[in-house]
């Protein structure tokens, strides 16, 4: 069983994320909290494997949560929910020891997805943060647009990818993203023409050297198209 803590200062939006983990049968929300003060004491009280935090809080800010935490060597692994997508913010969480980044406008669909991957020891982060950190790895300036690189992967391309990086099959991506089979499967072969790459193998390489994740490719994978 996956234990989550949930901090985030609104009523509804704590409620609401509870309904959809709760809904998960491996997934327990064993508290939630409404600043950054009760987020470390939540951590130290329940140990949870997975803290799920908004950044705009009352007292401490979500950067400074992550820090004291990150100090602390504590093993929660911490995922981002909020609205805000600006570098500064993002990259600040990320240096700070946070998991994952999820934004609210498409928070609740991907949330069960987004914290069974960090608390496996990997990574989530939505379409739009992916690219900014796929941009910085490559040495885009911040100001450039996501879809300049390069490569050209789209925001939805580069969520697939992630997904395939941290060994989902393309069915349990179309579940994650809520689109059909053969539409993940158009990504996958899109991905693997724009990387360069002819497998699963070689696209999850590419991820994991540019920072897009942090988890090996499991073996055992099939490698569909």
């Amino acid at each position: 069983m996956i234990t989550v803590v949930v901090v985030d200062d609104h009523p509804v939006v704590r409620a609401g994320m509870q309904r959809v983990l709760e809904s998960a049968p491996d997934i327990s929300v064993v508290a939630e909290g409404a600043s950054g003060a009760e987020a470390l004491h939540l951590v130290d009280r329940h140990r949870p494997d997975v803290l799920l935090l908004d950044v705009r809080l009352p007292d401490l800010s979500g950067v400074e949560v992550c820090q004291q935490l990150h100090h602390r060597a504590v093993e929660t692994a911490v995922l981002i929910l909020t609205a805000y997508d600006d570098p500064h913010t993002v990259f600040g969480l990320l240096e700070r020891g946070a998991c994952g980044y999820v934004l609210k406008d498409e928070a609740l669909p991907i949330l069960v997805c987004a914290v069974r991957a960090v608390a496996a020891g990997g990574t989530w982060l939505s379409a739009a943060v992916a690219s900014q950190v796929v941009g910085r790895a490559l040495g885009e300036p911040s100001s450039q647009s996501p879809d300049s690189s390069r490569f050209s992967l789209t925001p939805r391309e580069t969520q697939v990818l992630q997904l395939l990086a941290q060994g989902l099959d393309n069915a349990a991506i179309a579940d994650c993203l809520m689109v059909t089979k053969r539409t993940v499967q158009n990504h996958v072969s899109n991905i693997y023409a724009k990387l360069g790459t002819a497998s699963r193998v070689e696209a999850t390489l590419w991820a994991i050297r540019r920072g897009l994740t942090d988890v090996s490719w499991k073996a055992g994978q099939g490698d569909e198209h």
